[in-house]
């Protein structure tokens, strides 16, 4: 079987990456409204593989990324912990027990925010 992070997503995962370099301070959208603004709403694991992978591009607000229930998923590909916690903390975002408090006020869709 092949690797999801093989060369031939390398474009999807642009995609993804330049969509979240979109997100604003403060708030936070899920792997599934990207997947969805990209034209492949089913393809919500995949976007959360292209930021397991986004360790390695500093330009990527990685933290501003949630699963659909604003929970704090992707917190393991982080430097420690509580890294993700703390960096949408410093953005005014609440967390509590690794979910985003108030997640309608502070979600962003992309399918709505910016034109296709």
């Amino acid at each position: 079987m092949e690797s999801p992070l093989s060369t031939k997503n390398d474009g999807f995962f642009e995609n993804v990456y330049a969509v979240v370099r979109l997100i604003p301070k403060g708030r936070v959208t899920s792997y599934g409204a990207i997947a969805k603004y990209l034209g492949t709403p089913r393809s919500s694991r995949m976007v959360g593989w292209a930021m397991n992978n986004a360790h390695s591009y500093h330009d990527v607000p990685a933290h501003r990324v949630v699963n659909r229930n604003g929970l704090l998923t992707g917190k393991h590909h982080f430097s420690s912990a509580d890294e993700m916690e703390k960096r949408l903390g410093k953005e005014g975002i609440v967390v509590k027990n690794d979910a985003i408090i108030d997640l309608k006020a502070c979600f962003w869709d992309p399918s709505t925010e910016l034109e296709l």
